[in-house]
């Protein structure tokens, strides 16, 4: 990605279309770029979640613009930003939201770029005026209403002596109409669309942070948009979309009638297991913040494990009671030279499917799977089958709840408790937290884990159970199965969603029914 410069060996920069705020509608090059860059310079309007996939080296320059607010850096500045770091040689990627070159000033940046000499490539975005209208429920065409329709900023220039928007041609000249940064001036472009014949009451709709959890859309006419837009308190990021198509929204509206659209929801899960709890909740329309209250690392001294391993032949089973057991287990062994070639001996137990599946991936299918996704379960399950006499093995945590083995010892097993990883309390997140509950915004917690729950009321860093009770008044928890449940119960809490099954889809299931039966309520 670096070219030859006269004498010098500079970089490039690479304009890309972030989209409108949902960071899946970024285009596969747009991601391949943000993996490779050196330099990333993003908007406010740009996803912060697509910086996940930027190198850890690379350097971010924040350059937001937000409209009626102190600009982070001017235009020059940030131009010249690009161009100073391509000259040293960087692979700079400009990440803009929505698309660069409509209504983006990305040509402005180019031409900069262009005058230095500095090489570029534009990848385009998802715009905001179709992800909009899309997200709301709107086809700024149809056959039906109209084929024709026209972008335009409600936003110009300010150096420029007259508007170059001629609306006695635009009011009835195009069937839709969509207008970027145009809240500020809704006054004036509906005054102008009414001057110049367009019919008082032709549908609007105002659309804010669209494609985002946050997403709010409102309708009304040219007649009524002002007083409606005032009365719900509409303010920028928004976008106007005017005509008839805007009437279909009472049939094609899907984004914001997902069943947790609008539910803002704290994952304590750790960071690595995370993702596919925030992205079902996500699904179905939730807002997530991620907060991991636990962090799993690697014991401090693995020579009772290694030991373990030497005599492998010598256990009747090899039990996994987590997903870090399994993890864990496998990195240890591989560092000794082994593989799963190695496990032919002993039967293989696991806690629950999620576990199974994980092992699968390993090479290694799991001999007995109990019905009851517990430890307890677990331990009833191989006590069917009959453990005495028979050596266990159980790659764990460092701390762990007893149950199992103590169960399985009760019955006359020799059972070995080997630690292969450790569960620490993450740094930095407190004061994180803590504010984001004392917001009030957030409507549930989801914990799947003891440790998370102990975790998280640790950093909650309350007084007193009294003060925790007041945090969390107004918010609702959701545990993944008894036992966890449990330990939330044990700490003066309730729990208010519960899967049957202990699985992350059935959790993610029994939280829409929660606030589906909650709506259904009236509550």
């Amino acid at each position: 990605m670096v070219e030859k410069h006269e004498n010098a060996t500079v970089g490039k920069v690479y304009l890309v279309g972030a989209g409108p705020g949902d960071p899946g509608l970024i285009t596969v090059r747009g991601k391949y770029l943000l993996e490779k860059a050196e330099v990333v310079v993003y908007d406010y309007l740009a996803s912060r979640k697509l910086l996940k996939h930027v190198p850890k080296d690379a350097e971010l320059i924040y350059a937001g613009k937000k409209g009626g607010a102190k600009h982070t850096h001017s235009q020059d500045e940030i131009n010249q930003m690009l161009v100073d770091h391509a000259l040293a040689g960087k692979v700079v990627v400009r990440l803009k939201g929505g698309d660069p070159f409509i209504f983006g000033r990305g040509g402005e940046e180019l031409e900069k770029l262009f005058a230095a000499k500095v090489p570029f490539e534009v990848v385009p975005g998802v715009t905001s005026a179709t992800a909009a209208a899309t997200y709301a429920g709107i086809p700024i065409t149809h056959r039906n209403y109209t084929a024709s329709v026209a972008f335009l900023t409600g936003h110009e220039d300010p150096t420029k002596k007259d508007s170059n928007i001629d609306w006695s041609k635009l009011a009835t000249g195009a069937g839709t109409i969509v207008v970027y940064m145009g809240i500020k001036n809704l006054p004036v472009i509906v005054d102008n669309l009414l001057k110049y014949g367009r019919d008082p009451q032709t549908p609007v709709a105002v659309v804010r942070w669209a494609s985002t959890p946050e997403q709010r859309t409102v309708v009304g006419t040219l007649e009524t948009i002002r007083e409606v837009v005032a009365e719900a308190g509409i303010r920028p990021p928004s976008l106007i979309i005017v005509g008839e198509v805007v009437r279909l929204r009472e049939t094609i509206d899907w984004f914001e009638k997902r069943p947790l659209f609008g539910k803002k929801i704290v994952v304590t899960r750790t960071r690595d297991q995370a993702s596919q709890l925030i992205a079902d909740l996500e699904e179905q329309g939730a807002d997530c913040f991620e907060c991991s209250t636990i962090e799993i690392q690697p014991v401090d001294n693995y020579d009772v494990f290694d030991a373990e391993l030497e005599r492998l032949k010598e256990y009747h089973w090899i039990l996994f009671s987590s997903l870090n057991g399994v993890t864990y287990f496998f990195e240890r062994l591989y560092a000794r030279g082994m593989d799963a070639r190695d496990l032919k001996g002993p039967g293989i137990a696991v806690v629950g499917k999620s576990t199974a599946d994980l092992l699968l991936q390993y090479g290694v299918k799991a001999n007995l799977i109990p019905e009851v996704f517990t430890s307890e379960g677990l331990a009833d399950t191989l006590l069917d089958a009959g453990v005495e006499g028979r050596n266990i093995l159980i790659p764990r945590a460092e701390k762990g709840r007893e149950i199992l083995p103590e169960t399985l010892r009760g019955a006359g097993a020799q059972v070995t408790i080997a630690p292969v990883y450790k569960n620490v309390m993450p740094a930095g997140r407190k004061e994180e937290l803590r504010q984001e509950i004392e917001s009030g915004r957030v409507d549930m917690v989801t914990f799947t884990s003891s440790s998370t729950v102990r975790n998280f009321l640790t950093m909650l860093d309350a007084a007193s159970e009294e003060e925790v009770k007041t945090l969390l008044k107004d918010v609702r928890i959701a545990a993944i199965g008894p036992i966890t449940a449990k330990t939330i119960t044990d700490n003066g809490l309730v729990v208010d969603a519960q899967p049957e099954e202990h699985t992350i889809e059935a959790m993610v299931d029994s939280i829409v029914d929660y606030f589906s039966e909650k709506g259904r309520s009236g509550e």
